[in-house]
């Protein structure tokens, strides 16, 4: 069996980097906040090209924390896509405002930004666009209209550790961008974390203080804060692997280039790389009308593959309040009865791949 993602053998590959990682933070008596999770955000700054990151406890809350940080809260709207994972959308909701989608280019997947402004109201605070599969969205007319309308930009950049933009790491774009390091992303720790970064020292500072109880002085609280700290053994984890981030990126890259090569003209739908895009290739993702089929049948083979995602928000039924019937959202409704996942990580062998492209031309 070719597994979709083997997170063991990443650890492996590392042992003895996080072995030593993990320890040196039992030895030190830290075990919230501190040294270790000060040192790794200065290091994730650096490699996003952002002035400032903030460690927090995992993706969903660095999203939520950038929306609070902005001031956005009930009676505001954000754009969203409608192709994302709910993620996206519960953070929105979470700080009581309301998502808007829209649909996306069905060639990249990610939001298409000549739709946005129709969904601009004045009830509008921030444009939140998903870097989605590792794929970076067309960032420049997403911030055109956002100056445009004065409207904050947050980027989810949750699978997108190491994607370029027109040269320029993901990472500071926008007003605030929020990353997820859930073990399967490509920089990803031994349990939840998450952070953000930013250029914007004002929202840098707000966030720090808003997931640490409102607090930046012991016992003094400021805000309504919540409990949403990296934790220092993840921080050191992340700090063993962040060297290799870029030479995973690579590997990462040559198993998408084998795929391109050899699925080609097997009539799927592949990836669309537009030439302003380094996608970090979170995820290998192909679009086949019988897709049920297709996954089966590369099960039967010995093939690992997931569906990223099965059920959009809007059909999910956390957001039936909202009133959108499926075929509201034609395009994500499509997609995600489309939609497979190819075997995709820095582990995976290169002779594993080309079984992997071996299976799906039988199966296609």
């Amino acid at each position: 069996m070719i597994p979709f993602l083997d997170l063991g053998a990443a650890y492996r590959e590392l042992r003895t980097e996080i072995d030593a990682a993990i320890h040196r933070v039992l030895d030190s008596g830290w075990y919230i906040l501190g040294p270790e999770v000060e040192a790794f955000e200065a290091d994730w700054a650096a490699y996003c090209e952002a002035d400032h990151a903030v460690g927090v406890a995992n993706g969903l809350d660095a999203l939520i924390l950038a929306l609070r940080a902005l001031d956005i809260g009930p009676g505001d709207e954000v754009i969203v896509p409608s192709n994302t994972y709910i993620a996206t959308w519960l953070a929105v909701t979470a700080v009581g405002a309301r998502p808007v989608p829209v649909e996306p280019d069905p060639a990249t997947h990610n939001i298409e930004p000549a739709r946005i402004a129709a969904a601009i109201s004045p009830a509008t605070r921030a444009i939140l666009p998903v870097h989605l599969y590792g794929q970076p969205a067309d960032l420049d007319p997403i911030l055109a209209l956002a100056r445009q309308h004065g409207l904050a930009v947050i980027e989810d950049a949750a699978q997108a550790h190491g994607a370029r933009y027109k040269g320029r790491r993901i990472g500071a774009h926008g007003d605030v961008v929020c990353w997820s390091f859930y073990p399967g992303k490509n920089l990803g720790a031994l349990g939840d974390g998450g952070a953000v970064t930013t250029n914007r020292a004002d929202l840098a500072d707000r966030i720090r203080v808003l997931r640490n109880y409102g607090s930046r002085v012991k016992y003094v609280n400021e805000v309504q804060g919540v409990n949403s700290r990296l934790d220092p053994i993840q921080a050191a984890v992340l700090r063993a692997k962040l060297p290799h981030l870029d030479a995973w990126t690579d590997r990462r890259r040559a198993i998408a280039a084998a795929y391109a090569k050899g699925l080609r003209d097997t009539g799927l739908i592949l990836p669309h790389l537009p030439d302003w895009a380094e996608p970090a290739w979170h995820l290998y993702v192909l679009r086949a009308p019988d897709r049920d089929g297709l996954q089966k049948r590369l099960t039967d083979a010995g093939v690992g593959t997931l569906i990223h995602y099965p059920i959009p928000p809007h059909m999910q039924a956390a957001y039936a309040d909202l009133g959108l019937a499926p075929d509201a959202l034609p395009l994500a409704r499509d997609l995600a009865g489309e939609v497979l996942s190819l075997p995709m990580g820095p582990q995976l062998p290169l002779a594993d791949a080309a079984r992997v492209i071996d299976a799906v031309r039988a199966a296609a």
